[in-house]
């Protein structure tokens, strides 16, 4: 009990913004990882560069406050990691992702294609 209540009263707690807004801000992270789904093609890469930059940004941020807030820094982490998936998706860099594409007509082969 004892160490629940030095959770909920921790100044980067439940009480404060600290904790809330980092995890409201794990729905970004969500649709960053959703949309590594979407063709490279339709990646928006003002869209990519700017969740990037504000994700190393907040990074950097939340290692110089006293008490650091790690809550605030593994989601920015996060942010600028699929920010720059992004990126180098539309460039070229990599491919797709193979667990996170759909199998289409065009991109499976089969016995009856090869000759």
């Amino acid at each position: 009990m004892q160490g629940i209540m030095k959770l909920v009263n921790h100044p980067a707690g439940p009480k404060t913004i600290f904790f809330w807004a980092p995890l409201a801000k794990w729905a970004l992270v969500i649709a960053g990882i959703n949309d590594l789904t979407r063709p490279a093609e339709k990646i928006s890469v003002p869209q990519s560069v700017a969740l990037s930059a504000t994700g190393l940004i907040w990074a950097r941020y939340a290692t110089q406050i006293i008490p650091v807030n790690y809550n605030l820094l593994s989601v920015n982490i996060f942010v600028a990691v699929t920010g720059i998936l992004q990126i180098s998706r539309k460039f070229g860099l990599i491919g797709d992702i193979p667990f996170l594409t759909k199998a289409t007509p065009e991109n499976t082969t089969t016995s009856s294609t090869k000759q």
